[in-house]
């Protein structure tokens, strides 16, 4: 798609998370074409870019699924509704022209759309980096584990001490060489029953240390990723041997952009009505970016919302069109 080029459609999707992916299917559901944009260079949002192997409990009809089969899943289902995805595009600026709205994307692209829907999540989100060895990024040092075989029988370390970490940890133990886990502190933000579990499958946990380095296999430390150098709390240094190291040091998130779009925003959330309707004619919110009282922060959630934003914004297209189109087994 050249940077010049504008996409037209129905229905505009500004984040490609679960509640954004199930908005497209329900918008062809309801005749919609629809555009989808994220910063990301994939789909899934959060549990692509953060724990794709992580089991998730509490999506209905699913006793456990797996993070990355839940996305598969969304997008086989979204792929009925045919959506545009304008991925790896941070959405910019928002206009609206003879009651169109018109989003430029940072590439150049122009969305004209009748609505929006904006299921952000918690917006575009930064991995905290990690202090000393942030010039090895890509090259052995990562922030998060897409694929856990990329990382087959290497020697792993994970540096943090909250439930990602513990779960990167124990994710990757049965196929890499070795794993541990390294935390600054004594004390770990993770949850007590996550870390007892990495301690009962023995997974060796290093506490009070602070990475001074990551060293390659050359002699001047060059080459590809060899070893992690640690300085303990009291004074001694330790050596372990590392073909990858998990940065899994949390992230800062914002909005961006979309803070200057005429939303009513606290706390980094979208305050919408019970239509999912914004303060801002055609603009609507789902999922975990939008609030209001009594608001519960689910996968779950976010689907039902999304439901509700995409019939109302029917209706908003369309007058003439019914708010409840009828269940879809009997179409």
């Amino acid at each position: 798609m050249s940077a010049s080029e504008t996409v037209s459609v129905d229905l505009v999707i500004v984040g490609a998370g679960p509640t954004g992916l199930y908005a497209a299917y329900y918008a062809g559901f309801r005749g919609l074409s629809t555009a989808v944009v994220d910063s990301l260079p994939e789909t899934g949002g959060q549990i692509t870019a953060m724990y794709p192997e992580k089991m998730i409990y509490d999506v209905a009809g699913f006793p456990a699924v797996r993070g990355r089969d839940l996305v598969k899943g969304l997008v086989e289902q979204a792929a009925q509704a045919d959506p545009t995805y304008l991925l790896g595009r941070k959405a910019d600026t928002l206009t609206t022209v003879d009651d169109e709205l018109e989003l430029s994307l940072d590439d150049g692209v122009l969305v004209r759309a009748g609505a929006m829907l904006i299921t952000a999540g918690i917006g575009e989100f930064t991995p905290r980096p990690l202090p000393s060895g942030q010039e090895w990024l890509g090259q052995g040092l990562v922030h998060f584990v897409p694929a856990l075989d990329a990382h087959a029988g290497q020697d792993v370390v994970v540096v943090g001490g909250g439930d990602s970490a513990f779960d990167w940890a124990l994710a990757l133990r049965p196929i890499a060489a070795s794993v541990t886990l390294v935390h600054r502190r004594a004390k770990f933000r993770a949850a007590e029953s996550i870390v007892k579990q990495a301690r009962d499958e023995g997974i060796p946990i290093i506490t009070d240390a602070e990475v001074t380095a990551l060293r390659g296999s050359g002699p001047d430390g060059t080459g590809a990723l060899a070893q992690v150098d640690l300085e303990i709390r009291d004074g001694r240094r330790m050596t372990l041997p590392a073909q990858a190291v998990v940065a899994a040091l949390g992230f800062t998130a914002d909005l961006g952009p979309i803070e200057n779009w005429g939303l009513r925003i606290e706390r980094r959330s979208i305050e919408v009505d019970t239509t999912m309707a914004t303060a801002r004619d055609r603009v609507y919110a789902a999922g975990d970016v939008a609030a209001y009282p009594g608001k519960v922060k689910l996968i779950a959630t976010g689907f039902g919302e999304a439901a509700t934003a995409v019939n109302n914004i029917a209706v908003a297209l369309d007058p003439k069109a019914k708010l409840f189109p009828g269940h879809s087994s009997d179409a």
